[in-house]
């Protein structure tokens, strides 16, 4: 009996981070302005979730890419994972968001590039 998937696939954050480092994959965080202004990956790619739902594209340094999407805790990045598979775009959701990611140790800066927070 084949198993179905219920959502869009998902990885860690530190495969993510392997992903978009080793493998040209973007990072695309899908959180408010807010959110991303107080921190964010490095080289990650703003589009916040609510545009996404009204409809706007992708940014231009991420279309055509594989895309890593992350959020705050990974809700609604498993939701905009899973339009953005709808629209064609090979999304995959990063599991436990930004709060996962700095739980790994992973870099996270703000808008001026010096240490960020995930709150």
């Amino acid at each position: 009996m084949p198993l179905f998937r219920r959502g869009p696939a998902r990885v860690t954050p530190a495969d993510a981070h392997r992903r978009a480092r080793d493998e040209g994959a973007v990072l695309l965080d899908v959180r408010e302005r807010a959110e991303w202004t107080a921190g964010h990956a490095p080289g990650a790619v703003h589009a916040p979730l609510s545009a996404l739902l009204a409809g706007a594209g992708l940014p231009p340094a991420a279309r055509g890419r594989p895309l890593m999407v992350i959020c705050r805790s990974g809700h609604r990045s498993q939701q905009a994972a899973k339009i953005l598979t709808g629209r064609g775009a090979e999304a995959i959701d990063v599991k436990g968001g930004m709060n996962a990611w700095a739980a790994a140790g992973l870099p996270v800066v703000d808008g001026r590039g010096s240490s960020g927070s995930t709150a």
